[in-house]
């Protein structure tokens, strides 16, 4: 069975972060991420041979080119976004690519992701979280989203460190490695993804824009487990949506099992959304390749709906 994996995070030296590569050297295991993640060469191939994952769709890991002032983000995107094109032309069967985009210039990071899809071949973009404060329905960013709709190719919506005042109210006055964690992985990440993904549903960017994708990572952040109730709370205020919030997944939204083992979650996502909606992912190197093929190989499916979370919707989204 082909396996094509969406989350698949690469480190590129022009968007390194002193401060978020001292972090890392603090910590044997993130050592060791941090060496993964700046491979894309041999070993990372030899770990997906060994997995048995056929083609990782790469995307730079957080901090991504949101965070440096803008004009150093603006030449960084496009340094990353041509080093990936080598990348994926030296091994064009394993690999393919996320742009990453300068998002503080809304416009150069429009201009950027045309230029990473039509002369690179990239298949999308990943976006890290909020962006100067702002999330993604600030009318300041609707060029890029304009872009992508008639590209049509898919954002992927990635999560990213809360902003201070965040940090601060949600997750101080804990041992610093559990709060640092609570506002990552261990929480946070998920909680601020699908409150921009709500905002972008109720904001009315897909009424807009109507074939625009978005992907979102991570069994989708929650939401699946919560659908119901927001509809029953939001449906009634959002009167102008030209459809029930639910339906936004089975038209404009995907989800992929990234950074998740447990077959719990899967089914839940599978009852609301559906087999079509919903994309493999490992999370790499964040997550083991073996411990996300697991998932794969042992969740209660079909073979046609696991070779369709496997690949096929996949390769229909991002015409692989």
């Amino acid at each position: 069975m082909r396996v094509v994996a969406l989350e698949e995070h690469f480190s590129h030296p022009a968007l390194q972060d002193p401060e978020s590569a001292a972090r890392l050297r603090a910590n044997p295991r993130m050592q060791r991420i941090e060496t993964d993640l700046a491979d894309i060469g041999e070993q990372r191939l030899a770990d997906m041979d060994a997995a048995g994952i056929d083609v990782q769709v790469l995307s730079h890991t957080v901090p991504g080119a949101e965070a440096p002032k803008p004009e150093r983000a603006v030449r960084a995107a496009a340094e990353v976004n041509d080093a990936l094109a080598a990348t994926i032309a030296a091994h064009p069967s394993r690999f393919a690519g996320f742009a990453t985009l300068p998002m503080q210039d809304p416009e150069r990071a429009a201009t950027e992701l045309e230029r990473a899809v039509r002369d690179l071949g990239l298949c999308g973009t990943m976006i890290n979280g909020m962006i100067d404060g702002a999330f993604l329905d600030d009318p300041r960013f609707l060029p890029v989203l304009e872009r992508a709709h008639d590209l049509d190719v898919p954002v992927y919506l990635h999560p990213a460190l809360p902003p201070e005042s965040v940090a601060g109210a949600y997750y101080s006055g804990l041992r610093p490695e559990v709060g640092q964690l609570l506002a990552m992985a261990g929480w946070g990440w998920h909680a601020e993804t699908a409150v921009h993904t709500l905002r972008l549903i109720v904001s009315g960017i897909f009424d807009r824009l109507p074939e625009l994708q978005l992907i979102i990572g991570h069994m989708g952040e929650m939401i699946p487990f919560a659908l119901d109730r927001i509809d029953r709370v939001l449906g009634p205020v959002t009167p102008q949506l030209r459809q029930p919030i639910p339906d936004y997944f089975q038209t404009n939204i995907h989800i992929t099992t990234s950074g998740y083992t447990a077959i719990a979650p899967l089914q839940c996502a599978l009852s609301v959304l559906g087999v079509d909606r919903i994309l493999f992912s490992v999370d790499y190197p964040y997550l083991s390749n073996r411990a996300a093929r697991t998932l794969l190989d042992t969740a209660p499916l079909s073979t046609a709906d696991r070779e369709k979370i496997a690949h096929g919707n996949a390769d229909r989204l991002l015409r692989l």
